[in-house]
């Protein structure tokens, strides 16, 4: 069965890297796409979704804003389920001041290159091995600006109630960019920051095959 996965804000599949699937699963990465003048995050969700083939059983999984767009293309379409790491399901899970900041439309005066310069900074300090360090600092300078700066304005302008069943939500007790307390994550990792990902590869896969098990092809056919 396939298994898209759709990565964070500026980045790409490589932040995968340590992900490893149980046997009958296939790993298939979404691949960001330019997005439209003023368009908004769920209708850039629906040509995102143009990567998948919904014709056979297939699972989402997102990172982050990759998180939110496997929301919003599970809507659309109709996965075994939806998987969201260091995510939110519903805008109402976002922090006050992202909803006032969209309100206020500071988004689009926010440059990506502070956004970039900001995340190099962070993990240049916390991000542990060095291996992750510098897969993370490559991630950041290969995002492109224009993307990232229409993501961050959709994002704050991102309004959804609907959670799309079955949905598993993992999260970390010390995710700095959506607060746990916030919001409802049926799999909580502890002492975990928001890249938990890369430095907590082995309980991310452990977790991730407790889930995929029951979807598991040869047990959904029997």
């Amino acid at each position: 069965m396939k298994v898209y996965f759709t990565s964070g804000i500026g980045a790409d599949y490589r932040l995968f890297t340590h992900l490893r699937l149980p046997e009958g699963f296939e790993a298939v990465y979404i691949h960001w796409i330019p997005p439209q003048d003023n368009e908004s995050l769920p209708d850039y969700a629906g040509r995102l979704s143009e990567q998948i083939d919904p014709s056979q059983p297939f699972i989402l999984v997102g990172l982050s804003l990759g998180g939110i767009m496997s929301v919003e293309m599970a809507k659309r379409l109709q996965p075994q389920c939806t998987i969201i790491i260091s995510s939110v399901p519903v805008s109402a899970h976002l922090p006050r001041y992202y909803r006032v900041a969209g309100q206020l439309g500071l988004g689009k005066w926010v440059p990506a290159s502070l956004l970039k310069a900001a995340t190099s900074v962070k993990h240049s300090l916390m991000m542990r091995p060095a291996a992750n360090r510098r897969l993370m600092m490559d991630v950041i300078r290969s995002g492109d600006d224009r993307f990232i700066r229409w993501a961050l304005n959709a994002v704050l302008e991102w309004d959804n109630a609907e959670v799309p069943q079955p949905l598993f939500h993992l999260h970390g007790t010390h995710d700095e960019v959506f607060p746990i307390g916030l919001t409802k994550p049926t799999h909580i990792i502890r002492k975990a920051g928001h890249m938990f990902l890369l430095d907590r590869a082995d309980t991310t896969n452990r977790i991730l095959s407790e889930i995929l098990l029951p979807f598991t092809p040869s047990l959904t056919l029997s």
